[in-house]
């Protein structure tokens, strides 16, 4: 079989080589640590995109990867967790989408010790952080995604202002990572200020370790009596050279080391509960679907934050 026919080979078989990925269905009733829900959102977003193919290009990447932590000591993540999917949220986008994804994802939330929900556009960060019950939000994001209306670039505003006063967030418990020049408006950043968001400038992070910044950024968005934190990972806030599949990624973002080592860290905080994979064009990406593969390894680090915690 030639390499470049637009066929990839099937993966090998090896028993002592287990994969990630091909998780057992979820079943209501059940209990897990982890449970993974597709929510392709793509409707609303400002640039054309084909992010509602996302969810199932990023269960077809994992099992390129074991589920194997090196340590030491070396942890199978697939021995030490319960792993489950519950497949995909049905038309998500729109009033009614929205509240079908509040509803799977409350009903998921119950179930597990976190949601994985993968996007989809960015727009899916409202309903997935309103169902896990988040009273404290992450983002890690070159943009502020503060803008008026509903779109891919308004979550974070529609979770401060447009959700049910008992759901809204509290713009104090929120902490937004990495920031970017040139990717927002003096606007916007000024909302932000206003409204007493802690900002982690892109800038900012690159001076600190991401050790002090994980530990400051979770105190903050998980302050208060029973605190949920949500986190939202923005992929295009790594460098365009590692995602060249989310439309809205530059040149000069996050290294893929420090979105990985960023996720597994905010992961392993007791009081984050859902997390999202946003963003990600799967029909756009490179031939070797390097954005997708890196969402795939995010999913993993989600885990392996998981399991050390």
């Amino acid at each position: 079989m030639a390499l470049n026919d637009g066929v990839r080979p099937p993966l090998t078989h090896d028993e002592l080589w287990p994969r990630a990925g091909s998780w057992p269905a979820f079943t209501a009733g059940e209990k897990a640590d982890a449970v993974l829900v597709g929510v392709p959102t793509w409707r609303t977003s400002l640039s054309p995109t084909g992010a509602h193919a996302t969810p199932a290009a990023i269960r077809d990447a994992l099992p390129r990867y074991s589920a194997t932590l090196m340590g030491p000591p070396f942890v199978d993540l697939n021995a030490a967790l319960r792993i489950v999917d519950a497949g995909d949220v049905e038309e998500p986008d729109g009033v009614r989408g929205h509240a079908r994804t509040v509803t799977r994802v409350a009903e998921l939330a119950d179930a597990a010790r976190l949601v994985i929900a993968l996007g989809g556009d960015n727009s899916l960060t409202y309903p997935v952080a309103r169902g896990a019950g988040a009273t404290g939000l992450i983002t890690i994001d070159a943009h502020f995604d503060l803008r008026d209306g509903v779109s891919n670039g308004s979550p974070v505003r529609r979770l401060v202002e447009d959700a049910p006063e008992s759901e809204r967030i509290d713009p104090t418990r929120i902490v937004q990572i990495g920031i970017a020049d040139f990717a927002n408006s003096a606007a916007y950043a000024r909302r932000a200020a206003d409204w007493g968001i802690r900002v982690v400038t892109l800038d900012e992070l690159r001076r600190r370790s991401i050790r002090d910044v994980v530990s400051e950024t979770v105190e903050i968005a998980g302050a208060g009596a029973d605190a949920r934190i949500h986190l939202d990972v923005d992929v295009d806030a790594a460098d365009r050279s590692v995602a060249p599949g989310c439309p809205a990624s530059v040149p000069g973002g996050l290294a893929a080391w420090e979105l990985r080592a960023l996720v597994r860290a905010l992961a392993a905080d007791r009081r984050l509960v859902s997390a999202d994979l946003a963003e990600v064009d799967a029909t756009a990406d490179a031939d070797d679907a390097r954005t997708v593969r890196l969402a795939a390894l995010c999913v993993l680090e989600l885990l392996a934050g998981l399991a050390v915690r």
